[in-house]
Order: C-alpha cells, then structure tokens, then sequence
C-alpha cells in the first residue's frame, strides 16, 4: 500500500513539474509573441489583398490554404533553423534579428514615403482579374505564402530572441506555441476581415429588426476605413518595433549610447506627469523615440535599396543580351 501511495506521490510531482513546464512555455510564448507585435499586425494587414477579385466562396478557402502554408514555414523551416542557429551560431542571432529590424524599418518607411510619392502602379486604374481562376487562385497563394516566409521569419527571429537560454526542448515548445498562436490569430482575424463586408450586406439585407439592418450598413460603410487604419496601425508598428530592434542590437554590440539617451529622455517626460500615468508616458514616449528612428532609418535604406536594384537590374539586362 505504502507503494502505490509513493507512486501516486511521483506521479503527482511530476504532474506539478509538467504544469510548471506548460506555464512557462506559455508566458514566454506570450512575451515573445508581443515583442512580434510589428510583424503580426504587418501580415494581418498585407493578406487579405490577395483575395480581392475572386469569388466570394473562395475566400475563406484561399486564406485556409495561406495559412497552412504559413505554418509550415514556421514549424517545418523555420523552427528547425532557429533552433540549430541557437545551438551552433548564437552569437549570430543578434545580427540577423537587426537586419530583420531593419527590413521592418524599410517596410514601414516605404509606405510612409509612399504617401507623399505615390507607386506608379498606384496611379493606374485597378486591373479586373481575367484568365482561369484556379492558375490565379494558385499564383496568388503562392504569392502570399512567399510574402508570408519574409513576416514569419523575423516573427519567429524576434521570437527566439525573447526567450531565455533553456534546453533545446523548452526553445522548441516556445517557438512552436508562438508560431501556432500567431498563425491563429493572424489568419483567423484575416478571415474575418474578408467576410466581414459579405456578413454587414447580409444584416442589412436580410436582418429582421431595424438595428441588425443599421449595424449591416455600418460595418459595410465602416470596412473600407477599418482597412486603412489597420495599415496605419500596422505601419506606426513596425516602425517601432524595427527601430527598438535595431537600437537594442547596437547595445548589445557595444554601442548602447544611443538607447540609455532614449531611456532617459523617456524617464524625464514620465517625470512630468502625475505618478498614476508615468508608466504609460514611459512607455509612449520610448516607443515614439524608436518609432521615429526607425523612420529615419528606413528611410536610409530605401534610396539604398533602390540603388542596388538598379545595379541588379542592369546585370540583368546585360546576361539577356549576351
């Protein structure tokens, strides 16, 4: 009897230890799925444009199959790679984190200059697809999936990251809770977002009380604004979690002048407010000061960008002729 009751007692220990272990992959899941904040509301923000013009009853196909692929690439390329990164080649993390805050800063920067110097293609009237819908069902997705590799990585970068040095097991069930979290959330408010204007027309045609008919009209009417304040919120996000990147990985090479100025600056300005709200003026004013960086920095980058596609155009071109 004394036996099964010290079974019992392993048993229960261990229950304790695998709860302990769950909890923690949990909150480290959740603290770096919030330092991710940038690239996730990005990809919720950039997907849902790769189902305008198909049918309605493609939607939520089309945005199954992204999002399938998505986790893919997280669980079966990218997971295995941030981990092998982890194991042989730390010290490599920071940079390649840095040179993903820098691609969120030129990402952010772009759309901000775009609004003063609009694409060309902006410019153009809006071309109705044509062709067979299933080759441009698969052309899009395949599209998306790409984008997708490029968010998901510095997603899965900025992931790995925040999680403290632990065994290889406990890295592993982090990142695989965060990009599953992460996927979830992204894609399952994707899926709202496209048929939020079918479920709207259908309240406004079909609702049987006066306010269900009103509310169909509203969120029909209030869509097209929803969208470009999701991109603005989107933008302003990755411009700040870029430029933070970015400010953090020069400290950690050595060069931390930069942030503890930021740090204090914030400091003063939580100092002129009453002791209730320092804490979020803190916060607000260090996130605007990276914000504002990463503008500056993207911005850099950008003529940058534009010089070396030029190169590469031009070589291009001469291996064409030749």
């Amino acid at each position: 009897m004394s036996g099964l009751i010290a079974l019992f007692d392993d048993i229960a220990a261990i229950a304790k230890v695998a709860a302990a272990s769950v909890d923690d992959i949990v909150a480290q899941a959740t603290k770096a799925g919030a330092k991710a904040a940038g690239a996730v509301i990005d990809d919720a923000a950039v997907t849902p444009r790769y189902v305008q013009g198909f049918q309605p009853d493609r939607e939520l196909p089309i945005v199954w199959r992204i999002a399938k692929g998505s986790i893919k690439n997280k669980l079966l390329i990218l997971l295995p790679a941030g981990l092998l990164l982890s194991a042989f080649a730390p010290w490599a993390i920071m940079p390649l984190l840095m040179v993903g805050g820098a691609y969120l800063c030129y990402e952010g920067a772009e759309k901000v200059a775009h609004l003063f110097v609009p694409h060309d293609t902006q410019k153009k009237p809006t071309v109705k697809i044509t062709g067979k819908p299933k080759e441009l069902e698969e052309e899009k997705i395949a599209g998306a999936i790409k984008t997708d590799f490029i968010l998901s990585a510095e997603i899965m970068a900025i992931a790995l990251a925040s999680i403290p040095k632990g065994s290889i097991w406990m890295e592993a069930a982090t990142l695989a809770v965060v990009a599953i979290g992460i996927t979830v959330l992204v894609y399952g408010s994707v899926a709202i977002i496209v048929k939020a204007d079918d479920v709207g027309l259908h309240m406004a045609n079909e609702g049987r009380f006066s306010f269900t008919r009103a509310l169909g009209r509203g969120i029909v009417k209030g869509m097209p604004g929803f969208l470009k304040a999701l991109v603005i919120v989107g933008t302003a996000a990755m411009l700040w979690v870029g430029g933070s990147i970015f400010i953090h990985g020069l400290t950690a090479l050595g060069f931390g002048g930069l942030e503890y100025q930021i740090k204090d600056w914030a400091a003063l300005s939580a100092n002129t407010v009453p002791e209730a709200f320092q804490a979020i003026v803190d916060w607000s004013a260090k996130a605007t000061m990276d914000g504002i960086f990463g503008l500056a920095l993207g911005l850099t980058i950008i003529p940058m960008v534009k010089f070396t596609g030029g190169i590469r155009k031009k070589i291009m071109e001469r291996i064409g002729q030749s």
